[in-house]
């Protein structure tokens, strides 16, 4: 089908199509976040042409750390992205983890040169602005790639050879494909889907950065730091080639907020650390400030596609955030759909129910795992103290193995 998209936009930001003849097939992607660009490259290297919808009128990523296991830098390296992260990653030695209440090692687990070779791909931590500003240049840089920024996609519809959609100021625009890569409050997840909505967690989580000078010396590595107590972890770890440190600190709170950046006063911060050992609350104290958000999963399993629509990244299945994995799914979802579209160039709905079934399984594997290290994370009495002598006692490169299913995905076997 040839595309029938309008126009590119009259924006200095918007990416023009260079192809010397139209491509047949022409996705819709309404996101420019980390799974949208990943997915419009992957397209792009695939041979068909994207039109990604951002509702900001200029890319900014928000958010502090990311961490990027060795089935995301792999991705990263397919898509070509993977230099210009590596220059402002840090690739950290170990998980070191401790005892939050007692300040006490409980255990250290090989990440560095023994997970890349492993794995065959290192394991990178991140500013989530480094990695989004490498997929932002990588997709400027495809041909088959238009962007359209200020331009929101409020609406779509799949009909029988064609997806529409209309941003918010009334525009339409048509296309063979409309994925949905509009992140965790998804508006075309509740009106094309039907979805049941969020559930509220009951905890939050709060970020900041600061420089590596602010780090007290005992926790001056570069080491992935995993606190654990009754009811809160804090994870921190180097990032902006080791120049800053990326803080997370996740608590049991009945507050709940749709806001991802609300801002908070270093004192809410300070009342809920007051037991913790000496160094980490004087790196908890160094923040001006913090960014608060309420952490949600989905009320019930979300069917991934309908038709010519399919959602992708937190829009079609939001994690929680305890296995580090939200942005590395996104990553894996963009790699299998632009395969599934590749494979199938004359059927949209099927290249889309592959992937929908391709991913499914893996999702629901990511999604038990990370709600059950949440629930070992937070665990306080007896169970916390079995917890700890176990960390302490199992071999450190066996409980790491333990992850090869999720390090090692090297992409699904895809059928011809």
């Amino acid at each position: 089908m040839t595309p029938t998209s309008a126009a590119p936009l009259n924006d200095p930001h918007a990416a023009p199509l260079h192809a010397r003849h139209a491509p047949d097939t022409l996705v819709l992607i309404a996101g420019g976040g980390i799974g949208g660009l990943a997915t419009a490259i992957a397209l792009s290297q695939r041979g068909i042409a994207s039109h990604v919808f951002e509702r900001r009128s200029a890319f900014a990523e928000d958010g502090a750390g990311i961490q990027i296991g060795p089935n995301g830098t792999k991705i990263l390296a397919a898509l070509g992205a993977a230099d210009l992260v590596r220059s402002r990653a840090a690739a950290p030695d170990a998980i070191r983890i401790l005892d939050a209440t007692t300040g006490r090692e409980l255990a250290r687990l090989p990440l560095g040169r023994w997970i890349a070779e492993r794995h065959g791909s290192p394991y990178w931590v991140a500013h989530r602005q480094d990695l989004h500003a490498a997929l932002v240049a990588r997709v400027r840089a495809e041909p088959l790639v238009q962007i359209s920024l200020g331009a929101e996609i409020s609406a779509g519809k799949s009909a029988d050879r064609v997806a529409l959609a209309s941003t918010a100021d009334g525009r339409g625009w048509s296309g063979d494909a409309l994925i949905a890569a509009d992140g965790l409050w998804s508006g075309l997840r509740a009106s094309l889907f039907a979805s049941k909505g969020l559930r509220f967690a009951g905890k939050c989580a709060v970020r900041a950065v600061v420089p590596i000078d602010a780090v007290p010396d005992r926790l001056h590595r570069t080491e992935v730091h995993l606190w654990l107590a009754p009811g809160a972890h804090v994870v921190h770890y180097p990032v902006r080639a080791g120049h800053e440190v990326a803080i997370v600190a996740i608590f049991d709170d009945p507050n709940e907020t749709s806001d991802w950046s609300t801002p908070v006063d270093i004192t809410w911060v300070a009342r809920r650390v007051t037991n913790f050992p000496p160094a980490l609350r004087a790196l908890l104290a160094q923040p001006e400030t913090w960014r608060k958000w309420s952490l949600y999963a989905l009320r019930a399993r979300q069917r991934y596609t309908q038709g010519r629509t399919a959602l992708l990244g937190d829009a079609a299945h939001p994690v929680l955030p305890f296995l580090a994995q939200g942005g590395v799914l996104a990553l894996e979802d963009a790699v299998v759909i632009a395969d599934c579209l590749a494979r199938n160039p004359g059927d949209v709905p099927r290249a889309l129910r592959d992937y929908e079934r391709l991913r499914c399984t893996r999702v629901a594997a990511v999604t038990r795992a990370s709600r059950f290290n949440g629930q070992i994370y937070h665990l306080s009495g007896l169970f916390a103290s079995l917890r700890n002598r176990a960390l302490g006692t199992l071999p450190a490169e066996r409980l790491m193995a333990r992850y090869d299913w999720l390090y090692g995905w090297d992409g699904p076997v895809i059928e011809s």
